[in-house]
């Protein structure tokens, strides 16, 4: 079982200020494993990233809310995201992870506390891909409560999987810029059918994780051109995180500061970037018009 290193604990001032509204759309908290155990059969162990250090990123980096997304580390025990999202007070929302022993009653539970999708790793280190009988059960469910599907995978995978998620019914979400290589180009097979889905009106897309596309070093600007690109097709579709604490690093560590510079590169319209960071999430995520700041 491989550790994470830790984020970078010095982010820079980004160069601009997001607008007001912005959304971190993904997000995770981590332990403190003293309090939240990490699930037995992880496949990796990160350094504990609690609620207050990314309340603290987010009010310095000026990111006005968050989604957490879970994540597998802490397998389908969502406490340490419930926790956080309640401590928000309204400035969070959560993704959970969840198998088939999940019942309506936790489901409506989440629902009441800012759950408002469920996450399936489709990645192979992540190991690999779900109980499809399962999946399709909790998409069945998770339809009644308004909830969407979020899909981790490898970019392969999207070509693997392309008829599963063409029947998908609700709103669905490719993390990661589909986990693309830069190396690839804009032609490789999968980003083109990545683009593809994006026709679809249940797709989106998040135009984060551009470390994981980057060949390079940070500020891993070679994954401006696919931002760009699915900005361009689905501009009312598309969602931007940090995913700090950026487990699962096996190249150069972001730095959290130098990521929002990076988004105001490849997305410098001022409307698209409102749409990007205010107007997409509030819509999928059913902000309220008004939030407290957690403290």
């Amino acid at each position: 079982m491989k550790s994470c290193l830790p984020p970078d604990p010095n982010p820079v001032k980004p160069s601009h200020m997001p607008p007001s509204g912005a959304c971190d759309s993904h997000c995770h908290v981590f332990g403190p494993a003293t309090k939240f155990p990490y699930a037995p059969n992880r496949s990796y162990t990160p350094p504990d990233a609690p609620f207050e250090r990314l309340v603290q990123l987010h009010d310095f980096l000026g990111l006005s809310r968050g989604v957490i997304v879970q994540a597998s580390c802490h397998g389908t025990d969502n406490t340490a995201m419930i926790d956080a999202l309640e401590r928000g007070k309204g400035r969070y929302r959560g993704v959970a992870i969840v198998d088939g022993s999940v019942t309506d009653k936790q489901l409506a539970d989440m629902n009441d506390k800012g759950v408002r999708g469920v996450r399936f790793n489709f990645v192979a280190h992540l190991g690999g891909a779900p109980d499809l009988d399962v999946f399709h059960r909790v998409l069945d469910r998770i339809a009644e409560l308004g909830w969407h599907v979020v899909l981790h995978l490898d970019a392969q995978e999207i070509l693997t999987y392309t008829d599963l998620i063409n029947h998908i019914r609700v709103p669905f979400i490719i993390d990661h810029m589909g986990r693309v290589r830069a190396e690839g180009g804009l032609k490789q097979q999968p980003f083109l059918q990545l683009l593809e889905l994006m026709h679809n009106p249940l797709a989106w897309v998040k135009v984060c994780g551009s470390e994981r596309v980057s060949v390079g070093r940070r500020p891993f600007d070679d994954a401006i051109p696919f931002a760009q690109a699915l900005i361009k097709v689905a501009p009312d579709r598309v969602l931007w995180g940090t995913d700090w604490p950026h487990p699962n690093i096996s190249k150069d560590m972001p730095n959290d500061g130098g990521l929002v510079d990076l988004m105001f590169r490849f997305c410098d319209d001022a409307d698209l970037r409102r749409r990007l960071l205010v107007d997409n999430p509030a819509r999928l995520y059913d902000f309220p018009q008004e939030h407290k700041q957690a403290a």
